[in-house]
């Protein structure tokens, strides 16, 4: 899976349910990808090296597919996450899992939620449902993301700043 850009720019947002935005998603032509569905992903670490660095290594479970991401340090910005990333298809996650054991890397945390993802032109968005909440992840320049919580309601008061590991260690994990 070849990225073009590796910078992913992002913005999560509590809501009510992911039942009732669906139906705003799709007024606005989003197109489902995966439906609802268990996600379970495991952060990877040597010794606390990445989170020391601002980084992550996760290892997720997601539509069929196994996905191994880097996550670098965040750049500044007062409402979006905005950071680099690369990631890749893994064929054989057990494998994947044998090669991080080997470099020394260790799994750190593990969690699991519900997510259905959707796509419009250059923009996604994830519903997920967590055992403390219902968020929206939407995905893609900044402009467009803003003009998208903008046509769903949303706005600044909305966003969630802290990232699933950080509210699943707050609020119990799996």
């Amino acid at each position: 899976m070849a990225q073009s850009n590796p910078i992913e720019t992002e913005v999560k947002l509590r809501i009510p349910s992911t039942q009732a935005l669906r139906p705003m998603l799709e007024a606005l032509s989003f197109l489902p990808v995966e439906p609802m569905q268990e996600e379970e992903s495991t952060l990877w670490d040597r010794g606390g090296e990445l989170l020391a660095k601002g980084s992550a290594l996760r290892l997720r479970r997601y539509g069929g597919k196994s996905l191994l991401t880097w996550k670098g340090p965040q750049q500044p910005d007062p409402e979006l996450k905005i950071r680099p990333e690369i990631q890749t298809i893994i064929v054989d996650q057990e494998a994947m899992e044998g090669i991080l054991s080997a470099l020394g890397y260790a799994p750190a945390f593990r969690m699991a939620k519900r997510r259905a993802t959707f796509k419009r032109e250059s923009l996604e968005a994830c519903l997920d449902e967590t055992p403390f909440g219902s968020y929206l992840e939407l995905e893609g320049d900044p402009q467009t993301i803003r003009l998208a919580m903008e046509h769903l309601g949303l706005d600044a008061s909305h966003i969630e700043p802290r990232s699933y590991a950080t509210l699943f260690q707050a609020y119990g994990s799996i």
